[in-house]
């Protein structure tokens, strides 16, 4: 458990802290806990950033890393886009409800995948992408942005371009996954065995 890995267990820890404090916040409209909420994920948002610095820093990657660190943004992302568009109030903004089915159907199919890559291949490479990361970093600003309660023209702009490279970070783990398939003994077809012919 190196100090990174214990940022990102940290990040983990945050969400339910910011989960009571959106839903106090729409019960009550105490403008304290939106502000609490706000505080809270721009502080998981930050730590997202500084465990990748301290793994890079004092070369601490793991495998337990590689596996926490997207694990920690799923969650986060999952129950702030959750709580931002599914049977909400009035007090926040509305998040589309295709940004939420995208990024769940993506995390969903991702998640699929390399169950079933890990059976069939076994140990899985976990490469994260540029386009990957852009749609973490879009839908971090994605979040602050309604929960600050600014302008909604931009914030539909950049659920679209969140939505986007989520999607197109969706296809590129399928794409990743298959040929991961394809190149394992096991997924190519069995020969069948001759019929054996009985004795004269």
């Amino acid at each position: 458990m190196t100090i990174a890995n214990q940022v990102t267990v940290g990040r983990i820890l945050l969400v339910p802290f910011f989960v009571i404090q959106v839903l106090y916040y729409e019960r009550t409209g105490d403008e304290w806990h939106r502000l609490a909420a706000l505080l809270t994920f721009a502080l998981a948002t930050l730590t997202d950033a500084l465990d990748g610095y301290l793994a890079r820093r004092y070369h601490q990657y793991t495998e337990l890393g590689a596996l926490l660190d997207p694990v920690a943004d799923k969650i986060l992302l999952v129950s702030a886009l959750v709580l931002l568009t599914f049977d909400k109030g009035t007090h926040l903004p509305n998040l589309p409800l295709w940004l939420a089915g995208t990024v769940i159907g993506r995390d969903a199919v991702q998640a699929i995948g390399l169950a079933v890559t890990h059976y069939t291949v076994g140990k899985v490479p976990i490469r994260p992408r540029l386009v990957g990361k852009a749609a973490t970093l879009l839908l971090m600003v994605t979040v602050i942005w309604a929960l600050l309660k600014w302008d909604a023209g931009w914030l539909r702009w950049l659920a679209i371009s969140a939505a986007v490279c989520t999607g197109i970070s969706g296809v590129l783990y399928v794409l990743d996954g298959m040929k991961l398939l394809s190149a394992s003994p096991d997924s190519a077809p069995k020969a069948e065995s001759s019929p054996k012919t009985p004795n004269s």
